[in-house]
């Protein structure tokens, strides 16, 4: 792989992280606009959908293997739970964290949480050991994360729920 499409990877893994604040904190907006959270959650997704069909369609993608429904472990399709879990407490927390300390907290579960996927090799990806290093690096993002979520008092929001 060349250096350009290394750095390529790097800016949408970038872009692909600064979204997410984004998407937060308007869904939020959103569940208090629509009544509660869970309906945002729902919309969202709705909305998702609508994006990605003319995309697929674009792209011209084949059908999917609709053979592998049936042969694909249970696992497989825990993902989407995962993302409406995230959506959802992102709606429900941003709020009250802000966006800093929301994101921040959510990227420390994200560090822990993917140290154990790399250590394990789980749900088929490479083995990386959790060395010293890698320790430490999460240990002081970690670190940065209490820094962002208790060094600032919260103020006053220009949204309200009215």
């Amino acid at each position: 792989m060349t250096t350009l499409h290394w750095v390529g990877l790097l800016l949408l893994a970038a872009f692909a992280g600064a979204v997410v604040p984004f998407q937060s904190a308007i869904n939020a907006n959103l569940g208090r606009g629509l009544g509660h959270p869970l309906w945002a959650t729902l919309a969202s997704l709705l909305v998702s959908i609508i994006v990605l069909l003319p995309v697929i369609l674009a792209l011209r993608l084949p059908l999917p293997n609709l053979g592998f429904i049936t042969k694909a472990p249970l696992w497989m399709w825990s993902g989407g739970a995962f993302g409406v879990c995230f959506i959802s407490l992102a709606l429900i927390l941003m709020p009250k964290l802000g966006a800093s300390g929301f994101i921040a907290l959510a990227m420390a579960g994200q560090i822990v949480a993917s140290l154990m996927l790399d250590h394990f090799g789980l749900f088929g990806l490479v083995e990386r050991q959790l060395t010293a290093p890698r320790l430490i690096g999460a240990l002081m993002l970690i670190g940065g994360v209490a820094l962002i979520q208790f060094s600032a008092a919260p103020t006053r929001s220009l949204v309200t729920a009215g």
